[in-house]
Order: C-alpha cells, then structure tokens, then sequence
C-alpha cells in the first residue's frame, strides 16, 4: 500500500505572525518576572552557571530574554527518531513542519478487542499494542501507551521498552520512571544497536520527561530529564496547562504558560549536554469546568496544539504535539468525530511528532485495540488531506483530456492506471460496498471490522523483533526483566 509520512504540513495556521510574536514576547517576561521553580538542586546550579537569577529559598530561577534564545538554540532543529528497518523506511524525521503520527501514553486501562468495558493494563498489553502497531501501516511510531499496573515501579522501564522493542520495529518511545530504569533501558538498546555508538547514531529508542503546570521543574523529572540528556538520547520535555485549572482560561493565556513551560525543558537538557536532541512539547487541553475533568477530545485541544506548531517552527524545534483522542467510552459516532478532528487540524498545521493520534478513549485513560485499527484508518485519510493536490502537467492531464473530448471517458486510459493507486487513498477498513454486498457480509459496522482485524492480527504467532542470540543476552545482561518480554 501508499504509505504517507513525513509529508509537509502547515496549510493551516491559527496563529498569525503577529499572535506568535505576543506569545514569545509574553513568555520572554514570564521567564524574566515570574520565574521557573526548580526544584532539583544540581538543575538549579546549571541555571545560575549559565547566568540565571536563582533564589535558593523559593527555588524560583528567572531567565533573561537572552538567555533563554541563546540556551534554546542549542537544541538541533532535525531529530532523526529511527526505526530498525535496513533501509530506513521506518525512520521519521523531525522537523519543520513534517508529519507523522502514532500512539500516545500511559493509560492505565484497556479495551480489549469487542468489548465495551476496560480493565486495568498488563505487561502483556504493552507487548500486544506494539504488535499491532507493527502491523498497522499508517501508524507511524509506536509510543508505550499503557501502564502495566502488575509491575511495580521499579520495573516499569525496562520492561515497557522491552516489550516494545520486542514487538515492533518502529520507533520506540516512553515516559520513564527510574535513573536506574533510565540506565538500564539505554544499555539494552545499545546491545540491540550493538554498540553505544550505533545507537546514538541512529536512535530507535526516545524519552519523555514532564514539567509540571504552572512553571515548575519538580525533582523527579528533571533528574530524569539530565539523565537522558547525558545519554544524548532524544528527550520531550510536554507539558499539559489545563485552560480555567492550571492555565488561565483562553486559549492564548494557555499558549503562554505551555510555551514558557516546555522551553524550561528545553533549555535545562541543553543546559545539561549541548546539541541534546530535544522536541518541543505540548499536550495543552482544556477542563470541564463542572468538575474539573481534564478533556482530550475536545476541539479546544486542537486549536491550542496546533498554534504551539507554529511556535515551534518559530523556535526551529521538532514538535511534539497531541492530538486524536476521545471522550467517549466506546468507539462510537463521538470516538470516531472527536479523534479526526483533532488529528487533522494539528497535522494540516505541521505537527512534527503527533502522539496519541491512536487507540485512546475516555479521557485518555483507556486504550482501546479496535481504535487503534480506527484510527490507523483516520489517520490514513489525515494524511492524505496533508498532502493536498498535486498540480503540474501530468497531473492536469490537458493531452489526455484533448484526447477524450466531449462525452468520452477515462476509465481504460493508461494515465487512470498509472495514478489510481497513489492518488486516492485506499481504505483498509471503511466499508464502500451497495448495501446488498455489505448485507451479505454480515452487515458490519466500523467498529465490529476494526475488532475483527484486532483480532486477526493477535492471534497470529508472534513474531519478536529482536534475534534471539540478542534477546539471550538482553535476558542475560539486564536485571528486571519479566520472561513473557524477550521470549
């Protein structure tokens, strides 16, 4: 099939030059007057060698307008997010305003295939997210989307990478729990690298790291955040400011605060090992105001990230952005609608690395296995709106029209044959039959094919993407690791 990624986007554009000025200028003052609190003392310190102004009693480190240009600058616009294909088709290039999408993380339920209830997530589920990821075209990077709630702590990063390493050749990336997790889920991907140069010079495995909203680097994280970028291995540093909760209630007011946000990020990975690989990141959304309910299907969330593309691309930064997800509790009309959207708007306006874009419901607190077949179909016709019309003299066709002329057709004509296939998004779920065929198959609906392809796909035998003299010595070398992960 006609894979699309890595396609340009930026047709749409919520912000103009001037909006994105503002919001720079109003972060730069943030930074200035108000201040980030640090609460990692050895970040604090990397903060006042570079000249920042530190207050030891609050914590509270504030930035010049300068200093804060100089220190993102040293973030590399490109990020080459590699998968383990030998002729790099699984690679996605981040930067400008290229597109690609996949899963998003962590939920802490899941929705097996045909159901309608969740339960809470298993290792196991990590494993079979990521083989139906493998199998799904469109999807374009596999982020660990769930928790496995019968691991403690302790165990969960390296046995979540290691089951998506083992599941997919994709892209791999994760929030991360542990230094010592960190550490050992960097030496196992260098041992499948086979070396610790070979993996950072093609890196198939990233890291996510959160800052908390409002303006706050909170220990835990920024310890995590120096130690992936000591590693040089790519790191998002995401923030999620709630409209009316932990952002001021418009849009723009949020834009502020996730800006100023994900550039304290930014600025201490690089603060930390210069040239780090590091993505700009938003997950900004807005809150039911009834009860203070975080929202992740809503419209709103599209608006905002996809402004901080803009800003993005203002800064010369890979984005990571959010997008795709549902309210709903099944995958229904407002699963299907919501999901699309969002996804859409965010990739028409160039979201680099759109996480979350499959397989989420309620909330953004269960993964579903049907949706993620949904959404790999979504965002199949996403991309294919990103990549708009091609117009030149093939595709215009004058000869063949002059040919034609009044009342002929085209159906048998060699240039139909030459562009049916990659001009026209193929559907691999949608039904286009009469509604006499689509009886005779059993009268189907959308979500009733999605679980049977979920299905299809699981019960085959697994294949692990890892050779197994490698998995023995992953089995061998790294503490942790449950057996069900490099079987």
């Amino acid at each position: 099939m006609n894979v699309r990624k890595g396609l340009p986007g930026g047709q749409y554009k919520p912000l103009s030059d001037q909006d994105i000025k503002k919001i720079h200028e109003t972060s730069l003052r943030v930074f200035a007057e108000v201040g980030v609190q640090v609460n990692f003392p050895a970040a604090r310190e990397l903060f006042r060698g570079a000249g920042a102004e530190v207050d030891e009693a609050s914590g509270v480190v504030k930035v010049s307008g300068y200093l804060v240009e100089e220190l993102v600058h040293k973030a590399p616009p490109i990020i080459q997010l590699c998968g383990r294909a030998e002729n790099g088709e699984l690679d996605c290039e981040i930067r400008g305003n290229k597109v690609y999408l996949g899963t998003g993380g962590t939920a802490l339920n899941v929705q097996e295939p045909g159901a309608r209830d969740s339960r809470r997530a298993k290792l196991d589920d990590v494993l079979n997210m990521a083989r139906l990821v493998d199998t799904l075209d469109n999807i374009h990077f596999y982020m660990l989307n769930v928790y496995p709630n019968d691991l403690l702590v302790e165990e969960v990063d390296v046995n979540r990478f290691g089951a998506g390493l083992n599941g997919t050749r994709k892209h791999v990336m994760g929030g991360v729990y542990t230094i010592e997790g960190v550490r050992n889920v960097i030496k196992m991907a260098e041992i499948i690298a086979g070396s610790p140069q070979k993996l950072r010079e093609r890196p198939f495995i990233s890291m996510v790291t959160c800052p908390i909203s409002p303006f706050k680097l909170d220990e835990s994280y920024a310890q995590l955040t120096m130690e992936a970028a000591r590693n040089r291995i790519p790191v998002v540093v995401p923030v999620e400011p709630l409209c009316g909760a932990t952002a001021p209630i418009t849009l723009a007011g949020n834009l502020v605060v996730q800006n100023v946000d994900t550039l304290a990020g930014v600025m201490l990975a690089q603060l930390t090992n210069p040239g780090t690989p590091t993505l700009y990141g938003c997950i900004s959304s807005i809150t039911d105001l009834r009860d203070m309910k975080y929202l992740s299907g809503a419209v709103e969330m599209g608006l905002m990230n996809a402004a901080a593309a803009q800003m993005a691309q203002f800064y010369l930064l890979p984005y990571y952005a959010t997008a795709g997800m549902s309210d709903s509790k099944v995958n229904d009309a407002q699963s299907g609608y919501e999901s699309a959207i969002t996804s859409l708007m965010v990739a028409l306006a160039g979201g680099n690395f759109i996480h979350d874009a499959a397989g989420f419901l309620e909330f953004c607190m269960t993964a579903s296995y049907d949706k993620l077949v949904i959404d790999n179909e979504i965002i199949g016709m996403v991309m294919r709106a990103v990549e708009g019309i091609q117009v030149n003299d093939e595709t215009l066709a004058f000869d063949l029209i002059k040919k034609t002329g009044p009342g002929g057709h085209f159906v048998s004509a060699r240039h139909t044959r030459r562009h049916m296939r990659s001009e026209q998004y193929l559907p691999q779920l949608s039904d286009r039959e009469d509604r006499a065929k689509w009886e005779a198959a059993g009268a189907k609906d959308a979500r009733v094919r999605a679980s049977e392809r979920a299905k299809e796909i699981l019960n085959k035998p697994r294949q692990p993407a890892i050779p197994s003299d490698i998995r023995q010595r992953i089995r061998t070398e790294i503490p942790g690791l449950r057996s069900l992960v490099m079987d």
